[in-house]
């Protein structure tokens, strides 16, 4: 009898041991390799919503504005945007520019860049009324602080972030703005910016403005946002380092070679000094999830297990960026990034 008891508990182990070894293979491939946290690429940020694209109407030159239904929309905040998933695939970024308190429609604007990466093109020219489209969002990296007083600064369609600002601010708060474009018949919403600014808030420029005479006397105090060109922005960051930016198009992504150990994997890649994290390892690893490549929509997002990353996305927290990086926009300080992959 006891040595029945004994077989059976042998027995008994041994299956746990062969169910555990499995489980263990499962979760990580290159067993006996201690195994690793599950990786966070490719997950969604925010669920996917599918809305109808109620309205399409030309609101200056070269530029559209497309008003999204939906039902139980969630709230948002002056600065929000979404991710418009394109029917090519492509997934581009476009400030909120409606109602905040409107909980049945999304509104944004979209300019067309002919020699651009597609994506306003394909807006311009293939979105009609009555389709329907997948968004995220809304997201908010360029939030309205509190303040005593206001400089806005927007170049073009860099006016969509800031108008709902603008209708946001209290009663007697001092502020002002400087909205600057090619010309009056290119800038969306100028009459409305015009009236909401009354005598003296708002300046309108058609062409190149001169930065220097219209914010010479700028308190110290004041919160600054600037959304438009990245030339507008690098000048007007020049002069103000703590100016606040919104920004829809990627940092340059040059600078030095490195290589990327993709520790998963175990394969060792080189990034060229032109090229990018992600094009590396979508070389190696084809299946690799991406979506914006601008490092705004957080797809791509990667796990680091060593070495020191330049971030230049978005989107990521303080607190993301000091064990994960946008591998589609962002780089290596050092010589060497081992990534969870």
């Amino acid at each position: 009898m006891p040595k029945l008891r004994t077989v059976a508990v042998l027995a008994g182990t041994a299956l746990l041991v062969r169910r555990a070894m499995r489980r263990r293979i499962r979760t990580s491939p290159l067993w006996p390799m201690p195994a690793l946290e599950e990786p966070v690429s490719g997950r969604p940020r925010s669920r996917a919503l599918r809305l109808l694209v109620a309205s399409r109407e030309e609101v200056a030159e070269g530029v559209v504005r497309l008003r999204l239904e939906g039902r139980d929309l969630p709230r948002w905040e002056p600065g929000a945007h979404l991710d418009l998933a394109l029917p090519s695939g492509l997934v581009r970024q476009y400030s909120l520019c409606g109602d905040p308190q409107d909980t049945s429609s999304y509104t944004v604007a979209a300019r067309l860049v002919p020699d651009g990466r597609g994506g306003s093109r394909e807006v311009h020219e293939r979105l009609r009324e009555g389709m329907e489209v997948e968004v995220r969002g809304p997201r908010n990296r360029f939030p309205l602080a509190t303040a005593e007083s206001y400089v806005f600064v927007a170049g073009g369609i860099g006016i969509t972030p800031v108008l709902p600002m603008l209708r946001a601010l209290p009663d007697g708060v001092e502020w002002r703005l400087l909205y600057c474009g090619r010309d009056r018949a290119s800038m969306p919403f100028l009459e409305e910016v015009e009236k909401l600014g009354g005598t003296g808030r708002v300046s309108v420029v058609a062409g190149v403005p001169d930065l220097d005479a219209h914010l010479a006397d700028v308190s110290e105090d004041a919160a600054v946002y600037c959304c438009g060109p990245e030339g507008l922005m690098a000048s007007v960051a020049e002069r103000f380092p703590r100016v606040r930016l919104e920004r829809f198009t990627p940092r340059a992504s040059a600078g030095d070679a490195f290589e990327v150990e993709l520790r998963r994997s175990g394969r060792t890649l080189t990034v060229a000094a032109d090229s990018t994290v992600l094009a590396a390892v979508r070389a190696a690893l084809p299946g690799t999830a991406y979506s914006c490549e601008q490092g705004f929509c957080g797809t791509c997002q990667q796990r680091v297990l060593e070495g020191e990353v330049e971030h230049r996305d978005e989107l990521l927290t303080d607190a993301e960026r000091a064990d994960s990086m946008l591998i589609c926009v962002s780089r290596a300080r050092s010589d060497r990034l081992v990534l969870d992959m």
